[in-house]
């Protein structure tokens, strides 16, 4: 059956907060509110305009969504809650995008927050089959199982095959992450914001043969929200233009039957990544070689070794040597995770996607002044769950034109905010929270304090 034809659909408005190690210290209504906030300030809406709300998070008791967007007010839409992995936050990008493009909705809210545990991720649900059981006993059969966190075991795997196959070192792999850390120096919401040499990374603890410590992402509490609009939506607010980033191609793909080849890399959904790039490059009318900006999913460094194959910037088993060229860095090929990546921004699960999304609109508006990639006129981002599902989404200028460069006066005065939020991590003042809930539809009860800790913590 041929696709249909899909009416546009533009992130109008994006938020985040800083990602934070999770140490229990702040509540994912919270992070929920300061995100969706922020969203709002940004697209010069409030939530009377939403007609749709998208919940997007990993842990937590259901309805946690509600929880969050009563905070704005008790509009009576559909508030869904979104729960697909590591890539719940682009899936609720995706479901958004739906939403707008079927004319289900002009103005979709997408919030994604987690409040997460120290540590490797674990299982919730002991009493039952993990959905990864499947994948796990197929680690198991073909590669054995050590006491190494699991999800470093099976990534760490797919960099081994990669070895095996085409010839990638170890310091290759440390030379994704060092890179990775190196971007984070200039983005204000990353966990972490260290500079490391390439001997500093390959010498930090081992994980899992060609892991270390500093090859992986750590878990994080955060938030990040979207505001989605329709054209009539956009068309009736054309002072607001110029901020618009249309989502010009994407797909949510979920794994093959190549899932259980026996293969490490397969195993970590190669091919549904291989599967969303192309669907979502077909639809926007682009190659590989059209971007000069990806985010990617880079849990591990390893991850990102396959995805830059799997996405099409290296020729197939070269993704190393496009590594080593220095091609995914400034003055490179394509500028791969300015924001740091998951390695150092960090990865509260159901907030990545849409952190993501937040990291490439400012670029593409002009305002990532401080990590501007020059000639951008696409950008790529991509988010992995394992068990699985895989987003890839194309972005680009409402005008078709390559990102100018905003100087952050300017952008303080198009926003009304008075800062450069793409640069600058800050919060936001009692009169911002009335400018954004709903005129009417409030009720105090449902934000208790959550005002007075946000406040607190700028």
């Amino acid at each position: 059956m041929a696709p249909r034809q899909k009416k546009p659909c533009y992130v109008l408005g994006v938020g985040m907060t800083k990602f934070i190690k999770p140490r229990g210290k702040v509540d994912y209504t919270e992070l929920g509110f300061e995100a969706g906030v922020k969203a709002m300030l940004d697209a010069q809406i409030s939530y009377d305009d939403v007609e749709q709300g998208i919940a997007c998070y990993c842990y937590g008791d259901s309805t946690c969504g509600q929880r969050v967007f009563y905070q704005f007010g008790m509009t009576q839409i559909p508030i869904f809650n979104v729960n697909n992995n590591c890539s719940t936050g682009s899936t609720g990008l995706a479901m958004g995008r739906n939403f707008v493009s079927s004319g289900a909705a002009d103005c979709v809210l997408v919030v994604g927050f987690e409040k997460m545990q120290a540590g490797s991720l674990q299982s919730h649900f002991n009493d039952r089959e993990n959905p990864l059981g499947t994948t796990y006993k197929m680690m198991a059969t073909t590669r054995g199982v050590t006491k190494a966190p699991g999800a470093a075991q099976m990534f760490g795997n797919a960099g081994r095959e990669y070895m095996e196959k085409y010839g990638a070192k170890p310091e290759d792999f440390a030379e994704i992450a060092r890179i990775n850390h190196a971007h984070s120096v200039n983005n204000p919401y990353s966990q972490f914001q260290d500079v490391y040499t390439l001997d500093q990374i390959m010498q930090s603890p081992k994980v899992h043969e060609p892991l270390t410590k500093l090859q992986c992402c750590p878990t994080s509490d955060g938030g990040a929200a979207a505001v989605l609009v329709s054209q009539e939506f956009l068309d009736a607010r054309p002072h607001l233009k110029d901020q618009a980033i249309l989502i010009a191609g994407q797909c949510l793909a979920t794994d093959a039957p190549s899932l259980f080849s026996k293969s490490a890399i397969d195993l970590m959904g190669w091919d549904m990544t291989q599967h969303a790039a192309r669907v979502a490059m077909k639809e926007a009318g682009v190659k590989p070689s059209d971007f000069a900006i990806c985010e990617l999913h880079d849990c591990f460094s390893a991850n990102e070794m396959i995805l830059i194959d799997a996405l099409g910037f290296s020729a197939p088993g070269k993704a190393h040597e496009f590594v080593r060229a220095g091609n995914i860095t400034y003055g490179g090929k394509v500028v791969v995770n300015p924001s740091g990546g998951l390695i150092s921004k960090g990865h509260p699960l159901g907030a990545t996607g849409i952190a993501q999304c937040a990291e490439l609109v400012w670029h593409l508006r002009g305002w990532a002044n401080n990590r501007n990639v020059p000639h951008t006129k696409y950008a790529l981002q991509h988010n992995l769950g394992l068990g699985g599902a895989a987003v890839v989404t194309v972005y680009k200028r409402a005008d078709g034109k390559e990102a100018p460069v905003i100087d952050s006066a300017t952008v303080g005065k198009l926003n009304k905010l008075g800062y450069n939020p793409a640069v600058e991590a800050k919060g936001f003042t009692a009169e911002h929270v009335k400018a954004v809930r709903s005129r009417e539809k409030v009720n105090e009860w449902a934000l208790q304090d959550t005002m007075t800790k946000v406040e607190a913590r700028f």
